[in-house]
Order: C-alpha cells, then structure tokens, then sequence
C-alpha cells in the first residue's frame, strides 16, 4: 500500500504558475505509474498527465499539453505537476493518484491509491 500526500496548491493569477508535488510513503514507489487529475465543482474527474514507472513515458490531456509538465524522482518517492500559463479554467482540486500499471491510464479507475488534493486557483 502506498500513502500520497500533495502540496503546493494555491491562487495565483492568470498566466503564472506553479508546482505541484506529491510525496508517496509506503511500498516502492518505483513500482508505481502516477497520475494527476483534477476536479472542478459541479464536475467530473478528468485526466491531466501520466506517467510510467521509470520516468521515460508521459502523457497529458490535450487542454494542457505544452503547458504542464509530470516528472517524478523515484529516489525522493516524489512526482511533480509544473503548470505554466495558468488560466483560470485550470482552477479544480488536483490528485495525484498511483496505480499498478508500468505506464499508467488515462481512466481514474485504473488507479488504486488517491492523495487528498491539492486546491488550485487561477484568477483573471
């Protein structure tokens, strides 16, 4: 089993940014893919990024791609969510979720451990 803890949520205005980070304590961490999704209210979940065991495969929602950044370091047991650009339909509660899968999905129900999100707000 592992425990996912998020951070570095906040407000921040239209066009800034911020980092995300998600720190896991339990089994392995290397032997996770993680996920970031995101929740806005009144909405469903929806996929932000992806990415593999290792590191080498990430993946993004299109309405963020070129914007946002996953990485992770196995070694500290931590993944990041870098979000560049910020607009203010970016605001929602962000998870990091981790799942057994070697690349991860795009389907939250595919992952097996949630954090308890992290609030981001974007202002115009």
């Amino acid at each position: 089993q592992v425990q996912l803890v998020e951070s570095g949520g906040g407000l921040v205005q239209a066009g800034g940014s911020l980092r995300l980070s998600c720190a896991a304590s339990g089994r392995t961490f290397s032997g996770y893919s993680m996920g970031w999704f995101r929740q806005a209210p009144g909405k469903e979940r929806d996929f932000v990024a992806r990415i593999s065991r290792s590191g080498g495969t990430t993946y993004y929602a299109d309405s963020v791609k070129g914007r946002f950044t996953i990485s992770r370091h196995n070694a500290k047991n931590t993944v990041y969510l870098q979000m560049n650009s910020l607009k203010p339909e970016d605001s929602a509660v962000y998870y990091c979720a981790a799942g057994y899968s070697v690349f991860g999905s795009d389907d939250s129900s595919a992952y097996d451990y949630w954090g308890q999100g992290t609030q981001v707000t974007v202002s115009s």
